[in-house]
Order: C-alpha cells, then structure tokens, then sequence
C-alpha cells in the first residue's frame, strides 16, 4: 500500500474548499474524494482530475495529458487529465479545476435518461 506523502496531504489542504476531501490508497497511488465523490487521482507525485465529455476540451485546450498505465502490454487512459501547475500555487486555480473534476464526477452518478417516455 503506498505511503501518505507530503505531496499528497499537500493537494489535501489545496482542495479544502471543495468540500470533505479523503485519500484512498488505489492503482499505486492514490484516490481523492470529495464529499464522497470520486475526482482525482495521484499517482507518482502527479494529480490528475476527474474529466468526462463536457469538461475534456478544457483540459485538452490546457495542453494536460490524460492519466495512463500499461496492462497486460498496452496502454489504457482515464478519463483523468494532468492537473496544470497553476492548482500548486493558486489555492483558487485548485478549487476552479477541482470543481469540473466534481462536477464530472457529479454527472457520472446520475442515471442515463431513457429515450422512451
């Protein structure tokens, strides 16, 4: 199981204002939770952000690289985008990026609308 960094209870305290955040310990690295959400996930002392189709071309025009692993030989993507620099500095940029992150993860446990009536 990977150990709590620094790092990792650093990008903690940025995200405060987004809610109840918690780390759990998945894929090497970690979860992020907030207010028991998925949204996040670091992975060697890198944060990516939860995205879907309405969020993805704001990371992509950002020029951040989705999250991806090699399994079984090939390589799989997430729909998680690397966090851009500014979330490290700028508790504000944090809680911007952090809130499409949430947003996604919002959408995500809503049931699909049926097309019958």
């Amino acid at each position: 199981m990977p150990q709590r960094s620094e790092f990792l209870d650093f990008v903690i305290g940025q995200m405060a204002g987004l809610g109840q955040i918690r780390a759990r310990a998945m894929f090497g690295g970690h979860g992020l939770y907030c207010n028991g959400l998925f949204i996040a996930i670091i992975a060697d002392e890198q944060l990516y952000f939860k995205a879907d189709v309405r969020s993805q071309p704001r990371f992509e025009a950002a020029g951040l690289q989705r999250f991806q692993y090699q399994a079984r030989g090939r390589t799989v993507q997430l729909m998680y985008y690397e966090a851009p620099t500014e979330v490290y500095d700028d508790v504000r940029a944090m809680t911007e990026w952090g809130q499409l992150a949430l947003a996604a993860a919002v959408r995500a446990t809503r049931p699909a609308r049926s097309k019958a009536h």
